[in-house]
Parts: structure tokens; C-alpha cells; sequence
């Protein structure tokens, strides 16, 4: 697998990203800047967290006009994977790549803590390393991670499985305690928790290798529904 991990400026999580992927995961990984303008040869894209753009107007809201994100759009509409954590996730939101949008936590305070999931489906390219109903941790780091999507959206989202992960104590207000979800299609994954921030036991749990295992195994072309736990 050969990932880009995208860089805005302002974000703080690209590094933590690439060592996830390259040093832990073994995979090949290059920091891509926002002013490039093609994602070729790459076979996932990583969206980090951070504060891009400041977080000016509202998280995400400048940096879906950054160069990259024409080709960003194109890699998806091909099929390409997309993963994007926390700030990534809310770039995603606002850039039309998935639906719904991160609103201020309903404690309007920004919260950095362990929290616990539940793998509302394992049938996806960024989850079938865990079991159906899992229980994991990862740690989460926002303020505006309230996800929020009318009725109509939140019903299509459940029908078609979309929500992957769910918080088991929701701490930020998010509809039907959505923690992450794909697109239609299942090819693009948004989450708000960090799991390149549980890769190793030295930083607290490894409960955040089953997102980089999955999508191994999904570029080796396995079924959706195996699991694994090697990096083979």
C-alpha cells in the first residue's frame, strides 16, 4: 500500500499519521502538501487532524478550497480510499465527500480523553480487523466534533450501514452517538477519534491498528468481512 497523508497548514496530526503507516504499519507514505495538485499513484489518502487554515470561519470551511482537493475529489470518484481523521473528517463534511456536518461539542469546550467505541460494522475496507460489536478505545481531540445530519440522512445512513463507529458514552452530543462513517459507495471514512494516536502500547493501546490492518487488507484485495491481525 502506498498512502498519502495529506498536509494543510495547520496540521499537527500529518506526522503522528505517517508514522502510523510507515513506521508501525510498514507501509510506504508521503506527506503530500494542500498546494499540490495530483494524487497519482498513490492507493489511499490520508486526511489528519489538525487546525487547517486556522480553523478560520469554521473547521474545514478554507481548506476545501486548497489546490489539492480537485484531485482529492477526482481519487474518490474513482474508487480511491479516503480516510480522514478529526480535523480530516470535517474537511471531508464540508467538501461534499460526505455527508452530514461537525458542530461545537455540546459542552462548547474542547475535549482530549480516551474514549471508548463500539464497531458498528465490520464489513468495511477501514474495519474488517475488528469484530461486529466491538468494543475499542481511541483517544479523541476537538471541539467541534457534534456530528450532526437532518432525519432524512441519519435514517439513509443506518439503512445502507454507513455508521462504522459509534460511541459507546457519546461526549459531544453527535446524533445516534456517530463517532464515524463512509460514504455511499464505502470507499471514503470519516471519524472524529485518532487512531494513529493507539498504535503502540508505549502511547496507551494498539485498538487503532485494526483501521491501518483493514485497509491493508483491502489493497490486497481481501473480502470486506475477513479479519486479520497481521501486517503481512
Amino acid at each position: 500500500m502506498k498512502a498519502a497523508v495529506l498536509s494543510f497548514p495547520g496540521s499537527n496530526c500529518d506526522a503522528d499519521m505517517t508514522w502510523a503507516i510507515g513506521d508501525v504499519a510498514g507501509q510506504a507514505v508521503k506527506l503530500v502538501s494542500a498546494q499540490a495538485t495530483s494524487l497519482a499513484g498513490f492507493d489511499c489518502v490520508v486526511v489528519p487532524g489538525g487546525f487547517s487554515y486556522g480553523d478560520y470561519l469554521r473547521s474545514g470551511a478554507i481548506a476545501k478550497f486548497a489546490p489539492i482537493m480537485p484531485a482529492l475529489k477526482d481519487f474518490a470518484a474513482a474508487g480511491g480510499y479516503v480516510l480522514g481523521v478529526c480535523n480530516g473528517f470535517q474537511i471531508l463534511t464540508e467538501a461534499g465527500l460526505l455527508p452530514g456536518t461537525l458542530q461545537w461539542n455540546t459542552s462548547l469546550q474542547f475535549i482530549c480523553q480516551p474514549t471508548p467505541l463500539i464497531v458498528a460494522n465490520a464489513r468495511t475496507a477501514f474495519s474488517s480487523a475488528y469484530s461486529e460489536g466491538q468494543q475499542i478505545t481511541l483517544p479523541i481531540a476537538h471541539g467541534e466534533g457534534n456530528y450532526y445530519a437532518d432525519d432524512a440522512t441519519l435514517a439513509q445512513l443506518e439503512e445502507k450501514g454507513q455508521v462504522v463507529f459509534r460511541y459507546a458514552e457519546n461526549p459531544n452530543g453527535s446524533r445516534n452517538d456517530i463517532a464515524g462513517l463512509t460514504n455511499a459507495r464505502g470507499n471514503v471514512l470519516g471519524m472524529m477519534p485518532h487512531p494513529e494516536r493507539a498504535v503502540e502500547t508505549l502511547l496507551g493501546g494498539t485498538d487503532g491498528l485494526g483501521v491501518f490492518e483493514s485497509l491493508i487488507n483491502a489493497m490486497k484485495g481481501a473480502p470486506a468481512d475477513v479479519a486479520t491481525r497481521t501486517f503481512a
